[in-house]
């Protein structure tokens, strides 16, 4: 999701593929007053923030004000601001779980036995299905990728490059083994995870199809997209 365009291939052999992936370096976590998370002010934190992600998704992020946040919370401006420093935080809070999500699908333990084909589809099926579940945060960033400060973008970056390390080295391995049919691997690498990077445009999860299903038409298709041959299909 988001940032893929800039990301690179490096060769395999990467041993320490970004250890600190998961980490937010200068991004939001108890940026406002509050110094010490308790299971009462993460709860706190969350109610924000689900409040924030249904105004953000209604009428996007400059059309939303901390007033407005406030008010669909019935609570004061310092309730807020000793959980978050602004708006922007809340935002870029809200984006960075699915960012994790999506780009941390590859993360296999070392030690996994299966074929390299298998993770691969495993790996974008969780990519799609991570999308899909932080329904409207997700999307986020493909809406409204102007928002976001050079240190959050940086960070999204880096975790993109951890994916596509990932990802790249186990198709030219599938593509060894003849599971998968493909000439260019970062174009393939792209074009298969480009797919849910649409769904911002048109997916409702009250649409006709359920969140499963969107998720094994998606996955497919991104299956045909990386020449998954016919014999791992079944």
């Amino acid at each position: 999701m988001g940032i893929t365009s800039a990301t690179r291939h490096k060769p395999s052999g990467d041993a320490d593929a970004s250890a600190s992936t998961t980490a937010q370096p200068h991004l939001p976590q108890g940026t406002g007053r509050q110094r010490a998370a308790t299971q009462g002010t993460d709860l706190q934190r969350e109610r924000i923030l689900q409040a924030a992600a249904q105004l953000f998704a209604a009428q996007g992020y400059a059309n939303t004000t901390m007033a407005q946040i406030v008010r669909a919370l019935g609570v004061t401006k310092p309730f807020v601001y000793y959980y978050f420093r602004d708006k922007q935080e809340i935002f870029e809070t809200l984006s960075w779980r699915p960012a994790v999500d999506c780009f941390t699908a590859l993360d296999f333990a070392a030690s996994d036995p299966r074929r390299a084909s298998e993770k691969v589809i495993e790996g974008i099926e969780r990519l799609i299905r991570a999308t899909v579940s932080h329904h409207p945060c997700a999307f986020f960033a493909y809406r409204e990728p102007q928002v976001y400060r050079p240190e959050y973008i940086a960070a999204q970056k880096k975790l993109a490059h951890h994916f596509y390390d990932l990802l790249c080295p186990l198709l030219e391995e599938a593509r060894r083994d003849c599971d998968l049919d493909f000439t260019e691997t970062k174009i393939t690498a792209l074009a298969a995870c480009s797919l849910p990077g649409f769904l911002y445009s048109w997916y409702r999860p009250d649409g006709r199809l359920s969140a499963d299903e969107v998720v094994a038409e998606l996955t497919k298709l991104a299956s045909r997209v990386i020449g998954l041959r016919a014999k791992e299909a079944h």
